[in-house]
């Protein structure tokens, strides 16, 4: 079996209210998880719960976690951040507020996610000085907080791993590295929601492609950590008259807000290539680190659906993913 501890977010857990941050570490732990993605919403609802200001809430989490045994893998999303149009002064304030709460979760990584918002520049000078001065907040205190630097597939102009290693690369600091994600890597370039056959063209050959150069060209200590998940299946295809539609709204952005399962959950719609992509990022490639469940389940928007029960669902989609990784004959 595959030697990666496992994590999950904890809004994989629940994405309901009623169940609070703390019951979602301890569900984790009680399940077999070695550590836990804390979402930034999930501290700041946790905080205000116990009407303490986020740095203390930060700190009862810790101590939790600890008594928990449970690792805090990451602090996430630091989202929209480079080229923006908005004063770069006002962001890295905001950002020096969340290396600060990482330093009190003892997060060895803050999550950034490829810009998507429209408002923004796609000058790579700009968007790569903006890069490093956000990796030397990190490295300017201790503990060192890494960023992992996530491609996004509805990213405005970083969209893929290879232009995220690009972006690594030309950022050239030890601290910031890649986090890869199985749903941006299928959504980009092999699913396609809005077609009846839920593929693109020539789907299979141009993410095996995108494997094999994966496997020949990222450097292993480029890869912080890797996500999984799945992607359900539209039957009838997404289009302008779903009910989740938003204009303007990028059909993957839509996709992963509602429909992200557990991976392998075919019983839930889920038919992404999760074990293919994962196969060649962890076991081909040799990665040994963190892997972390991060989905997005509409489902668990009900106060019914309980941290516990999504927990094991998550260990179950794991051992599948592991079964299927170990497999020599390649899906696609």
């Amino acid at each position: 079996m595959a030697p990666n501890k496992l994590a999950i977010s904890s809004v994989s857990l629940s994405q309901h209210s009623s169940h609070p941050l703390d019951q979602k570490i301890r569900a984790a732990a009680q399940n077999g998880y070695a550590g836990i993605e804390i979402v930034f919403s999930d501290l700041n609802a946790y905080a205000e719960s116990q009407n303490l200001p986020i740095i203390q809430g930060a700190e009862q989490i810790r101590v939790i976690c600890e008594e928990s045994q449970l690792e805090i893998l990451s602090l996430a999303p630091f989202e929209n951040y480079e080229g923006h149009n908005s004063l770069l002064a006002e962001r890295l304030s905001v950002a020096r507020q969340w290396m600060e709460i990482a330093r009190v979760l003892r997060a060895p990584y803050l999550q950034i996610p490829s810009q998507y918002s429209h408002d923004c520049t796609g000058d790579e000078r700009v968007v790569i000085s903006e890069l490093q001065q956000l990796a030397d907040l990190g490295r300017a205190a201790q503990p060192v907080v890494s960023i992992a630097y996530e491609a996004l597939s509805w990213g405005t102009h970083i969209s893929t791993w290879e232009a995220a290693l690009h972006v690594v690369e030309a950022v050239d600091r030890p601290n910031f590295g890649l986090c890869l994600d199985t749903f941006h890597e299928a959504t980009k370039l092999w699913a396609d929601s809005r077609a009846v056959p839920g593929k693109y063209p020539q789907a299979d050959s141009v993410l095996r492609d995108s494997l094999r150069r994966f496997i020949a060209q990222c450097p292993l200590d480029r890869i912080f950590y890797v996500q999984l998940s799945d992607g359900e299946r539209f039957d009838p295809p997404f289009s302008p008259s779903h009910p989740w539609y938003l204009p303007g709204e990028a059909s993957q952005f839509t996709w992963s807000k509602h429909a992200r399962p557990f991976p392998l959950e075919t019983h839930l719609g889920g038919y992404l290539p999760v074990s293919e992509i994962a196969r060649a990022w962890i076991v081909e490639k040799g990665f040994a680190g963190w892997v972390s469940l991060e989905v997005f389940d509409r489902r668990m928007r009900d106060p019914a659906v309980q941290p516990a029960s999504a927990a094991r669902r998550g260990i179950e989609s794991w051992k599948k993913v592991q079964a299927e990784m170990q497999s020599p004959v390649a899906k696609l």
